[in-house]
């Protein structure tokens, strides 16, 4: 039989340079035109803006008078609490499930398991109620509470696997040189973890930075807009900018959004690659 040809590596090129430009055009596009005004977005859409004529008074108005300003310090609050909680409760529970034996240790791990297979979303109203009664609604802490519990089934998936992976050998020698059981898990085996917990945080930051579902059911209706992050706050833009058509204001939050998030991936994408490759070996 005749054997199939191999694809030709300029046709992959091409495929994957396609990719490439279909993904990146638009974030280029919002960036760019968030420099023009209204009337040249609506006369020319694709247009680059005049180097004389860059319209950065639209951050200006999107940070002062949109309030980007607040939703930025809030998601940043929020955001850093929230993975600082997920990786550090995550991590110990992690070691805890991978390290020792215990009848219920299996179940425990199946269960925070069951938190990646059901989305969260159906427990919604459920979780509003809950968080209404407790006093949690329109605040930043219910808002974070509700990230970590979010966030920790993934976090002990995926760090479970690094744990395992280490030697026994490494915690007898720590116990034997006197370490306690908390200063060997934070001296020894939670360094050797490092790549996983760079993966965590990585995906979880990203996750968090924009995540708009949970942020508009517990704290949309917060009239002072204190407990609001930046996705409801872009949200809010969007609505407004229909009305009067400022789309220069609304790319610039748009661009003001990403940033942190393109930032993070740019400066952190060997530690992703790294952490996931091993966190699949390993696990």
């Amino acid at each position: 039989m005749r054997t199939p040809s191999k694809i030709p590596q300029t046709l992959i090129l091409a495929v994957l340079l396609g990719y490439a430009a279909w993904v990146v055009f638009p974030m280029v596009w919002i960036a760019y035109s968030s420099l023009k005004s209204d009337t040249e977005i609506f006369r020319d859409t694709f247009a680059l803006p005049a180097l004389a004529e860059l319209h950065t008074e639209n951050y200006t108005q999107a940070w002062h008078e949109a309030r980007f300003g607040d939703y930025f310090a809030t998601s940043v609050l929020v955001t850093t609490v929230s993975v600082g909680l997920i990786v550090g409760l995550g991590a110990m529970a992690a070691y805890a499930l991978a390290r020792f034996t215990h009848p219920a240790g299996r179940a425990v791990f199946w269960l925070f398991l069951a938190g990646l297979m059901i989305p969260a979303q159906l427990a919604v109203i459920p979780l509003f109620f809950e968080m209404r009664a407790l006093g949690l609604l329109n605040s930043r802490l219910g808002l974070i509470l509700v990230y970590t519990a979010n966030g920790l089934p993934f976090a002990i998936f995926i760090l479970a696997g690094f744990f395992r992976s280490l030697p026994r050998s490494l915690y007898e020698a720590a116990v034997i040189d006197g370490c306690g059981e908390f200063a060997a898990f934070w001296r020894v085996l939670l360094p050797l973890a490092r790549p996983g917990l760079v993966t965590v945080a990585i995906f979880q930051f990203i996750g968090v930075w924009k995540e708009y579902f949970f942020a508009f059911m517990l704290t949309g209706g917060d009239v002072t807009r204190a407990s609001r992050t930046l996705p409801l706050g872009l949200a809010n833009l969007s609505i407004t900018a229909q009305f009067h058509t400022d789309y220069g204001m609304l790319f610039a939050g748009l661009v003001l959004v990403i940033l942190p998030i393109l930032a993070i991936y740019l400066l952190l994408q060997r530690q992703i690659v790294k952490g996931v490759a091993v966190g699949a070996l390993k696990g």
